[in-house]
């Protein structure tokens, strides 16, 4: 008997603030991040039955204002507010919602609300490498535009440590897929994930994934210690030891004079970090840098986000 779909939390990139919310699952297939909120969390699946049903009552409430008393009020809720523009595929990965169905869910939006301009998703590496470039291609077409990515590191101890599943090559490999498919990315990787000790050797080998995949878009986050987590129960046995703000920083300049970018914009506006800027490299690179080394030079706490602010 199938457990009831429990419907997710509103988790989105900020880019992504204005669009429609629609749930294929709930939670992440690869799980076992030892860093992540969602952590130990239990994949669900959506049926596709209940994806078009809530496609047909959207498309119901946007033409008559019919609200129907079946289906959940927050879905009307997050309909009040859309901009009619782009809808994103709810949980934290679903492209791992098998092909046929995501395609035929893709096919049923287009039909019922030919107007979306573009869909998106969060993606894992691994949800890239299990479709093909002619699958991703059809997905594509259908108007699944851009996937967010966590890359995390480059660095492979750390992804073995982190237990991310994948390693720097596989993730090289599934961006160079989804860009041969013709989809944007917009890679995340995080400062101090390699701790004090790794700090050097985390910087250096993800500003080299990032040269590799050369992604449009790229977004530094600042560690943030979840409890519950083993890298949370490492930090509170003393064996794991996190950078402080002024040493993210150093992460952050570090990253950003060995980027070699062909066109992406970079940012670390995400309300994890300590200071945020944003710029398109490489033509920034100087501006973002001078930045940076204006903060460090001073050294003011009062300069960065207070830890009271901080937050995924």
């Amino acid at each position: 008997m199938n457990t009831k779909f429990q419907r997710p939390d509103i988790f989105r990139p900020p880019s992504e603030r204005n669009d429609y919310f629609l749930p294929l699952t709930r939670g992440c297939s690869n799980n076992t991040c030892g860093f992540c909120g969602s952590y130990g969390t239990k994949l669900q699946m959506r049926e596709l039955d209940e994806v078009k049903k809530e496609i047909d009552a959207l498309a119901l409430y946007l033409k008559t204002g019919t609200i129907l008393p079946d289906m959940p009020r927050i879905m009307y809720a997050v309909a009040r507010q859309w901009d009619g523009k782009r809808v994103f595929l709810q949980d934290a990965d679903a492209l791992i919602y098998p092909f046929p169905k995501l395609k035929e869910v893709l096919q049923h939006l287009n039909e019922k609300l030919p107007f979306v301009q573009r869909v998106a998703s969060y993606a894992t590496p691994k949800d890239i490498l299990i479709k093909d470039v002619d699958q991703l291609r059809e997905l594509k077409e259908l108007k699944l535009g851009i996937l967010y990515v966590g890359i995390e590191s480059g660095d492979d101890d750390i992804l073995k440590h982190i237990q991310k599943g994948v390693d720097h090559a596989q993730m090289v490999e599934a961006g160079r897929i989804a860009k041969e498919a013709g989809i944007t990315l917009s890679l995340t990787v995080i400062l101090g994930l390699g701790g004090v000790e790794g700090s050097e050797k985390h910087t250096l080998e993800t500003a080299r994934i990032l040269n590799e995949i050369d992604p449009e878009y790229a977004g530094a986050l600042t560690l943030t210690l979840v409890p519950g987590t083993p890298l949370y129960d490492e930090w509170q046995r003393g064996e794991f030891h996190p950078i402080d703000p002024f040493q993210s920083l150093e992460e952050l300049r570090l990253m950003v004079q060995n980027l070699d970018l062909s066109d992406c914009f970079f940012s670390s506006m995400h309300a994890s970090n300590y200071l945020p800027i944003r710029g398109r490299l490489p033509g920034d690179k100087n501006k973002l840098l001078k930045q940076l080394e204006s903060a460090l030079s001073k050294r003011d706490p009062s300069t960065l986000r207070p830890e009271y602010l901080r937050g995924l």
